[in-house]
């Protein structure tokens, strides 16, 4: 009963001592929003049925400052998907701009062409611009 005793006591003074650090040792999110996807690479544009390619966009963030937060992927219909790419914001200073690469495994459980569009930004009129790829799956 002691020794059990002497364990909870020494278990909550550790806990106190580690609940009591409030060091900001990291920067927090800010926000999060879509981010401009520069460009796609595709390896194959013909594939085999339930294979698996992976599709590489890549984008360019801030390097101390932002940072890929995740896609957004939407079945527009049965051979056509959207692709927005996201990125998080924190309160660090910015660095110098930086590409990053990020990659969608496509793994597709239909014969056909799938079609895909990746959100490329705004134009001046504030309507998205797309880049547009396809894949056979034979």
């Amino acid at each position: 009963m002691k020794n059990s005793l002497r364990y909870v006591a020494i278990f909550l003074l550790l806990l106190c001592v580690l609940r009591c650090n409030d060091r900001n040792e990291r920067a927090y999110v800010n926000s999060s929003g879509a981010v401009q996807i520069d460009s796609v690479r595709i390896e194959h544009d013909t594939m085999a049925l339930f294979s698996i390619q992976a599709i590489q966009t890549f984008s360019t963030f801030n390097s101390s400052c932002e940072g890929f937060y995740g896609y957004d992927y939407i079945y527009a219909d049965e051979f056509n998907r959207d692709v927005t790419s996201y990125k998080f914001t924190t309160e660090a200073a910015c660095g110098e701009k930086k590409v990053h690469f990020s990659q969608i495994n496509f793994r597709p459980q239909k014969r056909g062409t799938y079609f895909f569009k990746f959100f490329n930004g705004l134009n001046s009129s504030g309507k998205a611009i797309w880049i547009e790829k396809k894949i056979t799956v034979l």
